[in-house]
């Protein structure tokens, strides 16, 4: 059965699709910061994100790996503020990037625009045992 999904007229427009996703785990590298050509600040993070599961009598991680893109103010902010290891919750979108590498082969890649970025500083993950 599926569950029912309340609108929020605000995002969402009539005949639209749904893109939302929101991560929280640690970045694997300091955010990288640079600008575009025409000066907009543009910060690249990568981050991990593990799932904790029991097979028969054993505790298993399984860990994902995300890259995430976020511009202006908040992709300088990243830069100033954040670094490897920081625990962060991410709220964006998924993304399709396609360009063409040599040899004229196709690449794609999906990756997540983040509108918002949270330090979740300190914190530590809670157990799910």
């Amino acid at each position: 059965m599926l569950a029912k999904i309340e609108k929020d007229e605000r995002e969402i427009e009539k005949g639209s699709d749904y893109n939302k996703v929101i991560l929280m785990g640690n970045l694997t590298e300091n955010p990288e910061l640079r600008y575009t050509p025409n000066g907009a600040a543009v910060a690249s993070l990568r981050l991990a994100v593990s799932h904790r599961y029991r097979q028969k009598n054993e505790i298993k991680d399984d860990v994902s790996h995300f890259n995430i893109v976020t511009f202006g103010e908040q992709a300088e902010s990243c830069a100033e503020h954040l670094s490897k290891g920081g625990y962060i919750l991410i709220d964006g979108r998924l993304q399709e990037r396609r360009w063409e590498a040599e040899g004229e082969q196709r690449r794609a890649e999906i990756e997540v625009v983040a509108s918002r970025i949270y330090s979740l500083g300190e914190l530590k993950k809670l157990s799910s045992e």
